[in-house]
């Protein structure tokens, strides 16, 4: 079975990677039938054959999981489109003034809806005694 996977390259703890089509049973910086393209983690730079590697897909070659990622996030000129998450990681105690400002707002919330709700009780009273 074909496999499209990534070959490493590059020295110890600076990998660089080509994308490969090989047989599964090959080592994993054995021959290749093709080379696809390569890609660096480290400053995500990428360029892919992506029509290539499409066309061995159709062929029924599997790709790893990295390499599923890196063809589905690629552009169509082969450069990755990388989304750097915005998340922003907060101290516990920045976590626990967060969750009390948002119980406040709720609170805050729940207070004017009943007093909307009063107030809105209050002209129909009044204007069922009249």
């Amino acid at each position: 079975m074909l496999k499209i996977r990534l070959k490493r390259l590059g020295a110890k703890k600076a990998p660089t990677y080509r994308i490969i089509v090989i047989n599964s049973t090959t080592k994993r910086e054995g021959k290749p039938i093709e080379e696809l393209g390569h890609y660096n983690p480290k400053t995500k730079i990428m360029k892919l054959n992506k029509e290539s590697a499409l066309a061995w897909i159709s062929k029924g070659a599997q790709p790893t999981d990295t390499v599923k990622y890196l063809i589905n996030n690629c552009n169509d000129d082969g450069t990755l489109n990388y989304k750097k998450p915005e998340v922003v990681k907060l101290s516990k105690k920045a976590l626990a003034k967060k969750a009390a400002e948002e119980e406040a707002k709720k609170a805050a919330e729940e207070a004017a809806k009943a007093e909307a709700e009063a107030a809105a009780e209050a002209p129909a009273e009044e204007t069922a005694a009249e």
